[in-house]
């Protein structure tokens, strides 16, 4: 890699790790998705910590918490323990990735919880009841609206 593409995938990488906290990714889970994204070859865990100057425990939480949303596929070397990760770099999996995992660990528990309540504060018939059941069915309805957008992108 010559020295101005390392320098811009180096920038790459620095500024995935600020931006990951707002999609839901830890900054070490972020620096190594985007590492890996500017890689040609699959890397092991020795490999990543090394490039980032990261701990292997480090690198190994962070892989975890990419194969669980879905951004990074580990691949078992024939014959060896020894693991290859490579980043999702299809960019439309990547966001419809973040999404649904967003979706089943923040929206769905928003809604497990807030259909039961709205239900029981119909049975209440104070004004606070109503306050609050107004308010709930409000947020409801626009985790449901964001669940079906979410679901038809």
């Amino acid at each position: 890699m010559g020295s101005e593409t390392r320098r811009i995938a180096d920038d790459f990488v620095q500024l995935w790790g600020r931006l990951g906290p707002l999609w839901g990714l830890t900054p070490v889970a972020a620096r190594v998705y985007a590492w890996l994204l500017c890689q040609g070859e699959p890397h092991d865990a020795e490999a990543i910590g090394e490039a980032l100057g990261i701990s292997r425990g480090a690198v190994s939480m962070g892989c975890t918490e990419l194969l669980d949303w879905r951004l990074l596929y580990a691949d078992r070397v024939a014959g060896s323990r020894r693991i290859l990760y490579r980043a999702e770099a299809d960019p439309e999996r990547v966001v419809r990735s973040i999404m649904q995992t967003r979706k089943r660990r923040e929206w769905d528990p928003i809604l497990e919880h807030l259909r039961p309540w709205i239900a029981a504060l119909r049975g209440d018939r104070s004004a606070e009841a109503a306050r609050l059941r107004v308010r709930l069915e409000a947020i409801e309805r626009l985790v449901t609206a964001a669940d079906g957008l979410a679901a038809r992108f």
